[in-house]
Parts: structure tokens; C-alpha cells; sequence
């Protein structure tokens, strides 16, 4: 990616600040285990990738795949399929619990934002979640998790326009690369006219779905430069409790928004009714909402992790990773058809992201190489006072 210093291995800090400094050589001798602890440092920063990154890929590919079971088997109700997208933070509470801030530096402590501006951030954010989720829904209500996933892989190409103007984010030939493939491989799509999926879907219903999942796309892209922000210019904390706060409170306020939607509109009337019809009963209808819920809270939780951890591109870059997966399952789980566009559309997305992730590994490279060459530079009046 263009801005090396946003890429850490081990070495930068969360916000693309280096955290190794040159060590004075005094330090050096009586310090004989300081490359042992960067190591572990190291290890430490790729296991919490690893960690965020898994919950990243199974939480948007299971809710994916579970929000289109819930409307094949007969649910109806969109305020009720984008509820679960937000209801599910009970869960991460007991890490709210146990994950308690170290407020032991007063310098941090003077530096804390204040709790109405803490407040206006997950509000804010909070509201725009929940009209991002509703366009989603009426997405996945009309379009084949197919056509749904590669349509949502334009976020990529979203994101890094919001990252330019609002997180610095710098284009390189790779990147560029990469937000062209993407485009054209969400554009593919609209081409579509002769496929199954307007056999199965009246054409008006067929490009509703299709706006409104690339205008989701879009607010989400945005929603994520917007949330490197608030994390770099106001909480300015580098804790796990950041990361939960931004996911609790955020869903706190977009499940309330929706359930106000819910009852204004009436739909709750005939969530019972709904229940009833379910195909495979009341059990499986429980079920379907419940783990929805869970899948879609591990997601936010991984996405907000790499957002903290690296940045918002990255963290969408990890999210188009993805993009085979629910496909795959849906061809097989839900006997979707993949034609040879929907296959085109895949393998320019993919191609994409390995266009993206080759410039992470050339910045990951640079940053080695100026690290060894620091290192290089401090050692050398060890050798002439040796």
C-alpha cells in the first residue's frame, strides 16, 4: 500500500507510528534482550491480525449466507433482516467488563476526548451503520449472494477514495491497479440482463438491489475512513477496550435506530406470523436470526481491529479476501448459479487483490530495509569503542 508506515510488522506502532527508536549504544549493552522482545512484539502484532482477519472472513461470509437463507425460507421483513446485522453486541459485553482501560499515565489521561465527543463519534457513526445495513438488506432481498458479494467488492475501490482525501492514503501503480480491476469487475455485472438471475427476479426489484448494495458500499467504505479518524485524531488509544467501545456503542445505536423503524413501520406485527410460515420452523428461524446476529458482531470486531491495528483500506482489503467464499458456499449450499460473467467478474476481483497485497509486501520489504539499515547505523560506534 502507498503509506508504508501504515503496514506495521511488529515494529510501527497502531497508528502508523514508528515504535522503535534508535537505541543509544549504552542502551544496547545493557540491554541484551531488546531484539528477543521485538521479536515477540513481532508475533504478537501477526497473531492479532490473524485473530481479526479470521473474524473478518467467517463473520461476513456466514451472515451473508445466513441473510440469504432467512429470505429463501420464507422471511419477509427487512427491518427484522437488518436488525440482526446490529443486535447481536450483548455478546461483547463481558469484554467490556474485563478489558478495563490503564489510565496509570496522567500524559494519557489529560489527552482523553471528552464523553459528549465520544458520544457525537458512535452516534454518528452509530446512525449511519444503520441505514448502511438497511441498504444491504434490500441488496441481499433481491440479488443471488452471488451477485451481492462481487458488487460489494467496489467498497475497495470506494475506500480508497474516502482514505485519500480523509486518512492521507497514497496511490501507487499497484493500488491503482487494483481499484481499476475492482471497478471493472463490479461493472461486469450490470451486463447481466439475460442471466437466471432476472429469470427469478423482475428487472425493477433486479436494479434496486443492485443501486442499493453499490450505494452500501459506498456509505460503508466511508463509514470506515470515518472510523480511522475517530480513532486517530480523537480516542487515540491503543487498547483493546477501544476497539470493543467503537463495536458496542456503535450497534448500540444502530439496533435502537432500527428498532424505532421496525415499529414505525409496522413490520413487527407480523414477525409471529412470519415465525409460523418459517419453512423450517420456529427453531430454525431463532436460530438463523440468533447466529446472524453473532456472525455479523464478530465481523464488526475484526473490521474495527484492522482498522485500529493498520487502517480502514486494509481492513477492506481483508473483507474483499473474502469474496470467493460466500459464493463458492452459496453455489453449493443454495444451488446458485455461477455463469461465466459472475466467474469473469470473481477472478478480475481477485486479481485485484493481489495487485493490492503485492504492495503491502513491497512497503513491508522497505520498511525492513530501513530498519536494518538504523540498526546498521546504531551499532556502529560499538565497533570503534569495541
Amino acid at each position: 500500500m502507498g503509506e508504508a508506515s501504515e503496514f506495521p510488522s511488529g515494529i510501527t506502532g497502531d497508528h502508523g507510528q514508528k515504535a522503535e527508536q534508535v537505541i543509544p549504544p549504552d542502551n544496547i549493552k545493557q540491554n541484551p534482550q531488546i531484539p528477543s522482545f521485538n521479536c515477540l512484539k513481532q508475533y504478537k502484532w501477526w497473531l492479532e491480525m490473524a485473530i481479526y482477519t479470521l473474524f473478518v472472513l467467517a463473520g461476513q461470509s456466514v451472515g451473508t449466507l445466513l441473510g440469504r437463507l432467512y429470505y429463501n425460507n420464507g422471511g419477509n421483513s427487512n427491518w427484522m433482516a437488518t436488525f440482526v446485522q446490529c443486535a447481536g453486541f450483548p455478546v461483547l459485553l463481558p469484554f467490556l467488563c474485563t478489558s478495563k482501560p490503564k489510565n496509570s499515565n496522567p500524559e494519557i489521561n489529560r489527552k482523553k476526548p471528552s464523553t459528549l465527543i465520544l458520544a457525537s463519534v458512535y452516534i454518528s457513526i452509530g446512525i449511519f451503520l444503520a441505514a448502511d445495513c438497511m441498504l444491504y438488506t434490500i441488496g441481499l432481498k433481491y440479488l443471488p449472494v452471488t451477485t451481492y458479494t462481487l458488487i460489494c467488492a467496489s467498497q475497495l475501490g470506494f475506500n480508497a477514495i474516502f482514505s485519500y482525501f480523509l486518512n492521507g492514503q497514497k496511490f501507487t501503480p499497484y493500488i491503482l491497479n487494483s481499484l481499476v480491476l475492482l471497478t471493472i469487475s463490479s461493472t461486469l455485472l450490470v451486463f447481466q440482463n439475460n442471466s437466471e438471475d432476472l429469470n427469478k427476479t423482475p428487472k425493477a426489484k433486479y436494479t434496486l438491489g443492485f443501486v442499493c448494495t453499490l450505494a452500501a458500499s459506498a456509505g460503508y467504505a466511508l463509514m470506515l475512513s470515518v472510523t480511522q479518524l475517530a480513532f486517530q485524531r480523537i480516542i487515540k488509544r491503543e487498547t483493546i477496550r477501544a476497539i470493543m467501545d467503537m463495536s458496542i456503542y456503535q450497534n448500540v445505536v444502530a439496533t435502537f435506530a432500527i428498532l424505532i423503524g421496525l415499529f414505525a413501520s409496522g413490520e413487527w406485527k407480523n414477525l409471529n406470523a412470519e415465525m409460523e410460515k418459517f419453512k423450517p420452523g420456529k427453531v430454525a428461524y431463532v436460530m438463523n436470526l440468533f447466529w446472524t446476529a453473532i456472525s455479523w458482531q464478530a465481523f464488526t470486531v475484526g473490521c474495527n481491529g484492522l482498522i485500529f491495528k493498520v487502517s480502514s483500506l486494509f481492513s477492506n482489503v481483508i473483507s474483499i479476501l473474502g469474496l470467493p467464499i460466500a459464493p463458492v458456499l452459496a453455489v453449493i449450499l443454495l444451488h446458485e448459479k455461477m455463469t461465466g460473467l459472475k466467474g469473469i467478474a470473481m477472478l478480475l476481483a481477485m486479481w485485484g487483490f493481489i495487485s493490492y497485497m503485492y504492495q503491502h509486501y513491497l512497503d513491508d520489504l522497505k520498511m525492513k530495509a530501513e530498519r536494518k539499515l538504523s540498526d546498521d547505523v546504531s551499532e556502529v560506534p560499538l565497533t570503534e569503542t569495541g
